[in-house]
């Protein structure tokens, strides 16, 4: 599709997305992709027209997990051209606490809660993002 205001292609931009980093006892929560890259990774996804990347993590929260989200505040962007292997992302992570019963949903086959001293091999670049976020919460 060619943008009607600048003339270029929006197929050669970069997707944005977003990711949660969400503390629950016991550690944060993963879910297990259904779709590929297959494995473990944060809650998150694309962010839909018309959406603030706040809405948008709140819904993919919801549909991946089943949990709302208390104490929602946003970490970094991330935006490594090569952090997932399909395009060009750009992810805002947002951290937050988990509330609810945590259920799998939606593109995640499995959701389960990992303590930082045990997660399971990551996609994308999630691992960086955690070490990042819980590096920067300890030197708080």
């Amino acid at each position: 599709m060619i943008c009607p205001h600048c003339k270029t292609n929006v197929a050669d931009r970069p997707l944005v997305t977003v990711d949660a980093i969400i503390q629950m006892a016991g550690g944060i929560v993963l879910i297990e992709r259904r779709n590929p890259p297959f494995g473990w990774a944060l809650p998150g996804g694309f962010v839909d027209y018309g959406e603030t990347l706040e809405q948008a993590v709140l819904r993919e929260t919801r549909e991946e997990t089943g949990l709302e989200l208390d104490d929602l505040r946003q970490f970094h962007t991330f935006s490594d051209p090569g952090r997932d292997p399909r395009h060009h992302t750009v992810s805002t992570v947002f951290a937050a606490t988990g509330r609810g019963r945590l259920q799998a949903g939606d593109d995640a086959a499995r959701a389960a809660v990992f303590p930082l001293d045990n997660l399971p091999p990551l996609v994308f670049d999630h691992r960086t993002i955690i070490d990042a976020y819980f590096r920067l919460r300890s030197a708080s």
